[in-house]
């Protein structure tokens, strides 16, 4: 990859990586603020105190799997083989890329992924 291309999608990387962390609590955090009631059968009033608390740990889990995600492009940007489905071998899109950074596979293998995981 093209010594400018390389170091803008770094950046790019770089800053996922700083807007991830400066809206995410740490685990510790998030996880002193939660109480979950699990008195069983649930009382309908009690899965309704749930829902937000369901919700910013669903939220917190999205942000690290993505984190995981722009970390993994770093390594591949590293390795030279950033750009390239990890998959087919073929280059991703540069629009795709700049859309999503991260994103380790072109648009017709991540479909094919995608619809195997359904």
């Amino acid at each position: 990859m093209a010594g400018w291309i390389s170091q803008h999608a770094r950046t790019r990387l770089e800053d996922v990586l700083d807007e991830l962390a400066g809206r995410s609590p740490s685990w510790t955090e998030l996880i002193s603020g939660i109480h979950i009631v699990a008195d069983y059968p649930q009382d309908p009033a009690d899965a309704g105190t749930n829902w937000p608390n369901l919700i910013a740990l669903r939220r917190y889990s999205t942000r690290e799997a993505r984190r995981l995600l722009v970390r993994d492009a770093l390594v591949r940007l590293d390795n030279g083989t950033y750009g390239v489905c990890v998959d087919c071998g073929k280059p991703c899109p540069r629009a795709d890329l700049e859309f999503k950074p991260e994103a380790a596979r072109c648009l017709t293998c991540q479909a094919k992924r995608d619809r195997m995981r359904r």
